[in-house]
């Protein structure tokens, strides 16, 4: 029988890459962390792990049992699922992390009826991007994420990840004035006006900033990106400036009335999913399910209807 401590070590190495991140993750010393794969390898029988440069990398032996790993800690997911459905009170400490406009726009709402709910529940929010908060997901550094698709920019969907939407967010041109044109001449004609004006984007790398850079390409320029930030309240203070044109969320207005001037998307382009996601076998466990529940009651409160979902949890 192997050791399931160990094989979550040999698991970590796999999601976080390097024995240091494994040890600082678990705040184990790092020759800890070798010690216990060491000892992995003897009770395989095999190696598990090949040198590659300063770096060590899983055998294909290694990754068959890290499969194996997989399937059982989802399996104990559904255990602690279980167990927590059977208790009367919902306890414990369920950790979420977040992107910046649904943390300022729903968030706050969700963790209010939470509160209400179930005060025996601590609840520990993060600000994280969706591209460093889903390995982390998978790494278990999270219960839950709050992540974002932009149009014609699927996500990769690991197949440890169950996702479940949660509302599509409209997506605007935001323009300085006089920058663009007028409405009447077409959406693709008044983004084609901006072709020489300062833009304002995420940084490299993100799903946002991979979308609008195709957007504009695709109606025939090249922005001119001047300032990068993930913060979209100072994209939004940028283009009040008259500093940069902009392509803004419905979520970073936060229900207030824009206080820029705002201009359609080419048919295809005006919106983004916004949605949740959890691993594997953690989708039943009452902490998920009340967050989940808590959130769309957020996003009600948000569209006017004040009513809670129809499936709503006691």
């Amino acid at each position: 029988m192997f050791d399931l401590h160990r094989l979550r070590l040999l698991r970590e190495l796999k999601h976080r890459g390097t024995l240091a991140a494994v040890a600082a993750a678990l705040s184990y010393a790092p020759s800890s962390v070798s010690q216990q794969l060491s000892q992995l390898e003897a009770e395989v029988g095999v190696q598990l792990l090949e040198p590659v440069g300063r770096r060590v990398r899983l055998t294909a032996q290694a990754e068959i049992l890290v499969a194996h790993t997989e399937a059982v800690l989802e399996r104990l997911e559904r255990a602690q699922a279980e167990i927590a459905a059977s208790l009367t009170d919902l306890t414990g400490t369920l950790r979420v992390a977040s992107f910046q406009t649904a943390a300022l726009a729903l968030v706050p709402s969700a963790l209010g009826l939470l509160r209400d709910r179930h005060p025996l529940l601590r609840v520990h929010v993060t600000h994280m991007e969706p591209e460093k908060a889903l390995p982390a997901l998978q790494a278990r550094d999270f219960d839950l994420v709050l992540a974002e698709e932009y149009p014609g920019n699927p996500n990769p969907r690991p197949a440890g990840l169950e996702q479940e939407d949660l509302l599509d967010d409209p997506l605007h041109l935001a323009v300085p004035e006089p920058a663009g044109t007028a409405d009447a001449d077409g959406p693709t004609a008044v983004l084609r006006s901006l072709a020489d004006h300062p833009w304002v984007m995420e940084p490299e790398g993100t799903a946002a900033r991979h979308w609008a850079m195709t957007l504009c390409r695709n109606v025939g320029f090249e922005p001119d990106v001047r300032f990068e930030t993930t913060d979209l309240l100072l994209h939004q203070r940028l283009v009040e400036e008259n500093h940069a044109a902009a392509f803004l969320p419905g979520l970073a207005r936060n229900g207030r009335p824009p206080a820029v001037t705002l201009h359609q998307l080419p048919r295809g382009q005006r919106t983004r999913r916004i949605f949740t996601v959890v691993r594997r076998g953690r989708s039943r466990h009452p902490a998920v399910q009340a967050c989940r529940h808590a959130l769309r009651h957020a996003v009600a409160l948000r569209s006017g209807t004040h009513r809670p979902p129809a499936d709503s949890p006691p």
